[in-house]
């Protein structure tokens, strides 16, 4: 297999071809859309939807899934997807742990004891609808001292970031989409706190990987989930195949075959916004070779949208308010044609109504 033939692929089983109407039917809520920026999920639907998305589907939640991170996902998967959440040992529970897991170490509590205790006592704290600091303060009150800590920031001694948002699922809390500041909510009909990893439901999050970012490696789909490739071998889907890339093994849902080895013509153009799931995908050498654009695409703090067109990530975008109206300023990678010109403008029309707003002008950098 090709690099581009692998993008190709990607593509259409994420959806870009707008063949359906139904966000619910999207593919790309096998693993939930991250939601890191006011309109990122609205924004990354429209580019997959043949019409317009119904605002506040009441068919999805935000929770704080994979790595911590904000997902929006199917309500109907939510059992299923905190059941594969719990850390399937302590070498698990400390890379999940990521940023933080220096400071969790010196706790003295084992990572895994740490998350079950702090996922009780976000159960008992939030009972009811509060803001992230209130429940951040509640909290801290129930967990042992060393899971907590001084934040210059805040001006308080709170628990660990990453800890409480690891444990806010397992402890059946819900985020509010777009509510500032932060605010938690507990779901309905929750069930006890799981302590012990449900294993095909863990191993469904690497195959719906492997499905959606593939031809991918254990240490792709381990560090989607925020966990290491030998822990990733353990979750491992079977009824995979074997795919040759640049001399490395991957691996791709038996069933996915066909679509790799067939896919449609990737003559798309899409503005997609920070966090899509397209990039998502933890090779992203694969997904964009120059590392000039790489660090363009990929910063530390604010990143911007990419465009997609015609296979391949050629730019990055900005959006800027004024009232009701928004500016897409666009920053190509190298020059595009006047057709994909023209088709970018398009997409920022669309970007704009995903957002409620008018378009203003597109920018060109």
């Amino acid at each position: 297999m090709d690099r581009q033939q692998v993008l190709a692929y990607r593509i259409a089983a994420q959806g870009l071809h707008r063949e359906t109407a139904d966000p619910h039917e999207l593919a790309v809520f096998d693993l939930g859309v991250q939601d890191n920026q006011r309109g990122g999920p609205a924004i990354a639907l429209a580019a997959r939807l043949s019409t317009p998305a119904v605002a506040d589907d009441e068919r999805f939640a935000l929770l704080w899934s994979h790595r911590g991170a904000p997902h929006l996902h199917r309500r109907g998967d939510l059992k299923k997807l905190v059941a594969g959440l719990v850390p399937l040992s302590e070498v698990d529970a400390e890379a999940r742990m990521g940023w933080q897991r220096t400071q969790v170490a010196r706790a003295g509590v084992p990572a895994a004891e740490a998350l079950t205790v702090a996922a009780r006592a976000l159960r008992k704290a939030v009972g009811k609808t509060m803001t992230k600091g209130a429940a951040s303060t509640a909290v801290t009150k129930l967990v042992p001292d060393g899971l907590s800590v001084w934040c210059r920031g805040c001006g308080v001694t709170h628990i660990f970031e990453q800890l409480m948002r690891l444990a806010a699922p397992l402890a059946g809390i819900a985020l509010v989409p777009d509510a500032t500041p932060a605010t938690l909510t507990p779901l309905k009909n929750r069930g006890p706190v799981p302590t012990k990893l449900d294993v095909p439901a863990a191993t469904a999050v690497m195959a719906a990987y492997l499905r959606l970012h593939g031809p991918a490696t254990h240490g792709d789909a381990g560090g989607f989930s925020g966990t290491t490739a030998t822990v990733a071998k353990e979750m491992w889907p079977s009824e995979l195949v074997e795919v040759q890339l640049d001399k490395k093994k991957r691996y791709l849902p038996a069933d996915s075959l066909p679509l790799l080895e067939n896919p449609p013509e990737p003559d798309v153009v899409r503005l997609l916004p920070p966090s899509d799931p397209l990039l998502q995908s933890r090779d992203r050498d694969l997904l964009v070779p120059e590392k000039a654009h790489q660090k363009e695409l990929w910063k530390i703090l604010g990143n911007p949208g990419a465009v997609l067109a015609d296979g391949e990530i050629a730019g990055v975008w900005r959006p800027k308010t004024s009232g009701k109206r928004l500016t897409v300023t666009v920053s190509t990678f190298w020059p595009l044609a006047p057709d994909v010109r023209a088709r970018v403008a398009q997409e920022a029309e669309v970007v704009a109504a995903a957002r409620g707003l008018t378009l203003h002008t597109v920018a060109w950098s």
